[in-house]
């Protein structure tokens, strides 16, 4: 226990640089405002990993991509454009921002130090990994995550494209 409080603590310190440039990066970008959120949310991802990789804590699908892993390619229940719109902005919610035309993403090498940095502790503290992944279900389940989230890239690609091919005036969030 001593070992992920230690690890704990230490991704927690390996944060705070990272939540730093963050700040600093979001106050020349405007653009990315959510930039110290999701230095944030990695650096509670990363902490919790342990939790995750024993089955203490479960890895659930969000119902907007259990939807599209089901029918990626479905119209079943969109009917007009706003049904379109909603759809796209329910899957954009969860598996972040689709991509545009020109955005070159800007990286905080600040906080991809500390990701590493934080990861690098968290996979020391449980041995044989992936092995204990694979008997707890950890792995499997982030197998199915993973299959959701390609299923929801390409239902909101589908979705875009029905948007444009209706010639829809909504907007895509």
């Amino acid at each position: 226990m001593n070992r992920i409080l230690t690890g704990a603590t230490l991704i927690a310190l390996l944060a705070l640089p990272a939540m730093a440039g963050a700040r600093q990066e979001q106050n020349e970008a405007e653009k990315q405002p959510n930039r110290v959120e999701e230095v944030g949310r990695g650096a509670g991802r990363i902490a919790s990993q342990p939790a995750r990789d024993v089955g203490v804590a479960k890895t659930n699908i969000p119902p907007a991509l259990q939807t599209a892993a089901e029918a990626p390619y479905s119209l079943t229940g969109i009917k007009t454009c706003r049904d379109i719109s909603k759809a796209f902005a329910q899957l954009t919610d969860v598996i972040g921002p689709d991509f545009k035309a020109g955005d070159k993403p800007k990286e905080n090498r600040a906080g991809k130090l500390a990701e590493a940095g934080g990861k690098t502790i968290v996979n020391s503290i449980i041995p044989f990994r992936g092995l204990v992944r694979e008997v707890t279900g950890a792995a499997p389940a982030q197998r199915r995550l993973d299959r959701a989230i390609d299923a929801g890239i390409a239902r909101r690609g589908f979705l875009r494209g029905v948007h444009q091919t209706r010639k829809c005036k909504t907007a895509l969030k």
